[in-house]
């Protein structure tokens, strides 16, 4: 007949709540911090490749050299990713002042 388990005072035990495991993140990831996804990380940072790893860096800024990436898949090939460029940004290249406009050089610029 359904014994229920009392303690030394009488009053019935309620089975214990194990807590959340220590692993998991309590924050968001900050600089340099490892992450799978970019929700990992906080706010103006993205999970990107550094090695063979993959941590939080950096959106990129006006002016900042980004990558852009002509074939789509080849974002996966890099050793050491760029994040995007923040909002309002776009990758283009940049352009020179000169008769020498041979620069293959990418930066965020507003749209």
């Amino acid at each position: 007949h359904g014994a229920t388990e009392l303690d030394e005072f009488g009053t019935e035990v309620l089975p214990r709540r194990t807590p959340a495991p220590a692993w998991l993140p309590t924050a968001k990831g900050e600089e340099g911090d490892f992450c799978l996804r970019s929700s990992d990380c906080a706010a103006g940072l993205c999970c990107a490749r550094h090695f063979w790893s993959k941590i939080c860096k950096p959106v990129l800024r006006e002016g900042q050299v980004c990558t852009r990436h002509r074939r789509k898949g080849t974002h996966g090939l890099e050793i050491f990713q760029r994040c995007q460029c923040a909002e309002g940004l776009a990758c283009r290249l940049q352009r020179e002042h000169g008769p020498a406009d041979t620069s293959r050089l990418h930066t965020c610029q507003r749209h």
